[in-house]
């Protein structure tokens, strides 16, 4: 490793610091990224729109290896963990940023496919339980961010995908 060298890690932040550290790594002058997606909600009448962390708990730094002590100096970072597959990371990142920019909904996601046990949340069918046999119609893709073992999905029409 060369000393200027920027490798990306993954800060696991304490309860509800992710903004507060992106905050004070952008004064410190390092490279952040927050993924964030747009929430609504109304209290009394009034909608009110704001960014929430897409994960919730984890801020993405790109730091030189010196940089690395500072960062814990903030008190918002529980641990700092090292990305082994720079390269891997960083396209998986990308490509949950630019479904970010589309204004597609996107949303963190659990790991659901074929044969995973699942509840249905709303709608009339609530409150029921079953396997997933098969995905059809509206898909919804999986963009992973395997390092954390997340996913986000985003609800795409199956029209709109190809087999690449």
């Amino acid at each position: 490793m060369t000393t200027n060298e920027v490798f990306w890690y993954v800060a696991h932040t304490r309860p509800r610091c992710e903004k507060k550290l992106a905050d004070y790594c952008q004064r410190e002058g390092f490279l952040v990224t927050l993924p964030c997606y747009r929430a609504v909600h109304k209290y009394r009448g009034k909608t009110v729109a704001f960014q929430k962390p897409l994960f919730p708990g984890y801020v993405f730094l790109q730091l030189l290896t010196h940089q690395r002590q500072k960062v814990y100096q903030s008190d918002y970072v529980a641990n700092l963990l090292d990305v082994p597959d720079q390269e891997t990371f960083a396209q998986q990142l990308a490509d949950i940023l630019r479904a970010l920019e589309t204004g597609l909904e996107v949303r963190l996601a659990p790991q659901i496919s074929a044969g995973s046990r699942v509840r249905i949340k709303s709608g009339p069918l609530r409150g029921l339980e079953g396997s997933v046999e098969q995905r059809a119609g509206t898909t919804l893709v999986l963009l992973r961010l395997d390092f954390i073992s997340q996913a986000a999905a985003v609800k795409i029409d199956a029209t709109e995908l190809e087999i690449v």
